[in-house]
């Protein structure tokens, strides 16, 4: 989907909390940086308004949480949106991570995505990891994650994988369609097939899933059924790995390491 640039000029304080909805860039300011946000047109409202000003954000608080990290909490009529962002602000390759149907910030195969967050940042490459206002409700969690890349353009982001464990496949796939061109790839970690029954719009764009052959969750059929409806992409089967993935933690953990950087790459070349 085609993105309309908006710009926007950010705060630098480290906290900022408005009181009722407001416009992000009146609860979440940093002076002196001009920076783009932009709108999906594929979200609910056709695009007249952003992923940000979807969420009709009260406000937002952010704290550094160590090196190279930072935690933001996006406060929406509707719920808390929790964020741990590792790497640059103004990174413009960006990893956007979501777990599955009841949530989550440590991702499967043994906390994979803050070990990614961690390794990614030593090359330049944001990872921003997500917890759902509301888990479980697919519309709801992709505006998160559409609001989380959001964020992002309005520093550097320009150019997004999206990830996601089991429900969060299927999230990682729609946010994936939602950004379009901005997509650089989108990676399901034992997804389920429920809610990517539109994966040909991705249209292209790498997909890579990952799926236990042991699961008793989400069988293997079920990324194999994603493939299918994506018209490819590239399925890696770990025939003794659950659904959790922690067997396979440190082969995953690697294949990601190379992959990512590889498809960002790619996407900056076309």
């Amino acid at each position: 989907m085609a993105l309309q640039a908006t710009p926007l000029v950010h705060s630098g304080t480290d906290a900022c909390l408005a009181a009722g909805a407001a416009s992000p860039d009146s609860v979440w300011d940093r002076p002196g940086r001009t920076t783009q946000g932009f709108r999906v047109s594929g979200m609910a409202d056709g695009g007249t308004r952003s992923p940000l000003e979807l969420l009709d954000v009260m406000g937002i608080v952010e704290a550094e949480a160590g090196p190279e990290l930072r935690h933001l909490e996006v406060y929406c009529p509707d719920g808390l949106l929790t964020l741990l962002w590792h790497g640059p602000a103004d990174a413009t390759d960006v990893v956007v991570t979501m777990g599955g149907a009841i949530g989550g910030l440590l991702g499967p195969a043994r906390a994979l995505y803050l070990r990614l967050g961690e390794n990614l940042s030593d090359e330049g490459i944001a990872v921003i990891r997500v917890h759902y206002r509301r888990p479980g409700i697919i519309e709801r969690c992709l505006l998160d994650a559409a609001a989380a890349a959001d964020l992002a353009a309005r520093e550097q982001g320009r150019r997004f994988i999206f990830m996601g464990h089991s429900f969060g496949g299927a999230v990682a796939v729609q946010a994936g369609i939602a950004l379009g061109e901005h997509t650089a790839g989108v990676v399901g970690l034992a997804t389920q097939s429920a809610g990517c029954e539109n994966a040909a719009a991705l249209e292209g764009t790498p997909l890579l899933l990952m799926h236990g052959g042991m699961d008793q969750i989400l069988p293997v059929h079920a990324s194999e059924a994603v493939r299918a409806l994506a018209g490819g992409g590239e399925l890696i089967v770990y025939p003794d790995a659950d659904h959790g993935l922690a067997s396979v933690a440190d082969e995953i953990a690697a294949t990601l390491a190379d992959w990512i950087p590889a498809r960002f790459a790619e996407h900056a070349n076309q």
